[in-house]
């Protein structure tokens, strides 16, 4: 929408002077604040000065135009030379937009009306009736309207600078508290730094004496199994000698103590062969060696080994591995080991009833399940059992007291074989074992 507001003459320094207060009131009704007033009337006040010091007159519309702003549209005449462009760059700095066409020798000049949006016909027709009672001012009156410009714009910029002062103070103010927290943490940091390396140090110290108490455990693992495996044998082969064929003959109480002589003396060699295989596998020294194994020939040596160790005819030993591979790809000795120690264990907990193993094969794992209807382990003993030496409070082995080994060396060995072994026990119910092997099978050649 566009609408002409006022149109007006300027020949000489007095019409500028009317110029600038008729600018003035007209950004005032277009609804411009103090300041954009000032800004319209200064505007063309330089303007129209540079237009009439050529001996020029000019024409001046303003108007309201799309989009929401006052546009004042200045025709001059030709006269003596160009126009000096300092006017016109100064309008520049004033207003929204001041385009110069100098062929046309037309100047046009916006400003935005804040809120941006346009009187409407009624509006326009409003500021054109007061437009037309205006009465041009004299030049005394429009330096003192200007100076009072001057002042309050002189007033404005001393409030705009006490109060930039006071930003700067009070951001000086927020910048020393910046600091001071910036120092104080820094402080803190560095605090904390140094208790940091102290603990890593502290940790490093620590680390060495227990890779040294490690090291010094599975030295002494190691002599005591190779001081007492010596006497050991030793006792043994007496013992077979005196048992054997060609000794003296002995009455039935001596044979039977020395046959309770080699039984002890196999069982201590039995635990110290555990001992050193426990020190082995916490130091990564035992390094499996695979071979193709018969599980139903396995299984069967372990029954008819243990099956005497169950004692009185109350505790049925059975074993099925069926439901597992016929060849596995696996340490033979290994595997016995684990299997050995906890059927043992099993029967020796078990007054009454069954001790059973399985095998089956699930999820790419062979799975070996050893359950009994012993005594069973109460629930906060249960991981405590996996630790050396340890034994449940109050339980005592029906045949004879346990070493707390069993089940530590049977999961360190499976583990050693890439398996698992997981506990499961109900007292007074029973005790299930689980082992998880990788199951790696062996082809074997077809008959034909």
């Amino acid at each position: 929408m566009t609408g002409d507001l006022l149109n007006t003459v300027i020949r000489d320094d007095r019409d500028v002077f009317a110029a600038r207060q008729i600018g003035r009131e007209v950004a005032g009704a277009a609804g411009l604040d103090d300041l954009d007033r000032i800004r319209v009337g200064t505007a063309l006040s330089e303007v129209g000065r540079e237009i009439v010091a050529g001996a020029r007159e000019a024409h001046i519309t303003f108007r309201m135009e799309e989009p929401s702003g006052l546009v004042v549209e200045i025709t001059y005449s030709a006269g003596e030379g160009g126009i000096p462009p300092a006017g016109v760059t100064l309008a520049a700095r004033l207003m929204d937009e001041v385009r110069h066409e100098t062929a046309l020798r037309t100047i046009t000049m916006t400003k935005k009306i804040t809120g941006g949006h346009a009187p409407d016909e009624r509006t326009i027709g409003e500021i054109r009736e007061r437009m037309a009672t205006v009465a041009p001012a004299g030049v005394l009156d429009e330096l003192r309207q200007q100076n009072r410009e001057l002042a309050a714009a002189l007033e404005d910029a001393q409030n705009h600078r006490e109060r930039l002062l006071r930003l700067n103070a009070e951001l000086e103010e927020t910048n020393q508290g910046v600091l001071a927290l910036y120092n104080q943490l820094s402080e803190e940091l560095e605090e904390t730094n140094r208790g940091v390396v102290a603990l890593y140090a502290e940790l490093d110290e620590k680390s060495a004496q227990l890779r040294e108490a490690s090291e010094a455990r599975n030295r002494f693992w190691a002599t005591v199994s190779h001081e007492l495996r010596t006497p050991l044998n030793s006792v043994i082969g007496l013992v077979r000698l005196l048992l054997g064929p060609g000794g003296e003959a002995l009455t039935e109480e001596q044979q039977l103590q020395v046959e309770l002589i080699g039984n002890s003396a196999q069982t201590l060699l039995a635990l110290v062969s555990e001992l050193l295989d426990m020190a082995k596998a916490e130091s990564g020294r035992i390094t499996p060696e695979l071979t193709p194994v018969d599980l139903h020939e396995l299984a069967e040596r372990l029954r008819m080994t243990l099956r005497p160790t169950s004692g009185a005819e109350a505790v049925r030993l059975t074993v099925d591995v069926s439901g597992g591979p016929r060849v596995l790809l696996t340490d033979e000795v290994l595997l016995s080991r684990i299997l050995r120690n906890l059927l043992s264990n099993a029967l020796k907990f078990t007054a009454a009833g069954e001790v059973s193993m399985s095998a089956r094969v699930d999820e790419g794992d062979v799975v070996f399940v050893v359950t009994d209807t012993g005594i069973g382990i109460p629930r906060e003993h249960q991981q405590l059992v996996f630790e050396e030496f340890y034994q449940v409070p109050g339980t005592v082995s029906l045949n004879s007291r346990g070493t707390g080994l069993g089940l530590p060396y049977a999961r360190r060995l499976a583990e050693a074989l890439g398996g698992t072994l997981h506990l499961f026990s109900t007292p007074g119910t029973g005790t299930s074992v689980t082992v998880r092997l990788p199951l790696v099978m062996e082809d074997t050649p077809q008959e034909g």
